[in-house]
């Protein structure tokens, strides 16, 4: 069988890449627990900056895997036990991802419906192919996307959210991209390419700095306008006494790049 879950490191850059293309690349548990597995991986791995997720075959992602949740219909509880822990499992994946200390980059194409889109929804950045198109349209078999409705409500508006979560209607990567949930549609041709410049264009940024700054920004999200500013305003004074951002400060005031270590 091959391996569901593949991992390329390119430079500074781990690329994963989930690989069930039959299956349009749902999330079965195993799935989840590789995805959760190299994630862990990867956050004791200071060389690696940036995460790119992209998906095999004709899809990002199709969401939770139907099939190997009806088959657990069968036992004596009607599935309750292992559809709670399914989905516990899945909501810790998702809260890696903005705990991770390196920024995660989705790059779509294809489907991303229901958990797929929340996947998107939960990375800190995606970039999609223009032909890409994202859904959470659970409710169109009678499983409304009460997970995924997490991290859609706070990418996009409530109305916007709400809407797509109770009608099924699917966004285009245009209208995802005016929403907030991606950052910008591209080419399918350069999907690729422009993912790729994004995350190097972070890898090219001091590591520590982006570290803090990726930690600290969903901190205060959580925060009250006044403990907000006085928690980034600690952390930002941290900052300024790293050595290497000293280095930052007097390469920018002598006009030269920084020398930073890799």
């Amino acid at each position: 069988m091959p391996d569901i879950l593949l991992r390329e490191n390119d430079g500074a850059v781990a690329m994963l890449t989930l690989n069930r293309p039959d299956q349009l690349n749902t999330l079965s548990e195993e799935l989840l627990t590789a995805l959760q597995d190299e994630l862990d991986r990867i956050a004791a791995e200071p060389a690696t900056k940036v995460v790119i997720l992209k998906g095999a075959g004709r899809a990002f992602c199709a969401g939770h895997d139907l099939r190997q949740m009806l088959g657990k219909r069968q036992a004596p509880d009607g599935g309750r036990a292992y559809y709670i822990e399914l989905f516990a499992q899945c909501s810790r994946l998702m809260s890696t991802i903005p705990r991770l200390p390196q920024p995660v980059i989705a790059e779509v194409h294809g489907l991303a419906t229901a958990a797929g889109c929340q996947l998107v929804a939960t990375c800190d950045m995606a970039v999609a192919a223009e032909t890409a198109r994202f859904g959470v349209n659970g409710v169109d078999i009678g499983l409304f996307c009460s997970t995924p409705m997490v991290a859609l409500s706070r990418n996009i508006g409530r109305k916007q959210a709400f809407e797509m979560l109770t009608t099924g209607e699917f966004l285009s990567a245009r209208q995802a991209t005016d929403l907030g949930l991606i950052n910008r549609a591209v080419p399918e041709a350069d999907l690729a390419a422009e993912t790729r410049a994004l995350a190097d264009k972070v890898t090219s940024k001091l590591g520590s700095a982006v570290r803090i700054g990726k930690r600290t920004f969903y901190e205060q999200l959580e925060m009250t306008l006044d403990v907000a500013y006085e928690h980034t305003g600690r952390v930002i004074a941290e900052n300024m006494l790293h050595p290497d951002t000293a280095e930052g400060v007097r390469a920018f005031l002598e006009k030269r790049p920084p020398d930073w270590p890799d």
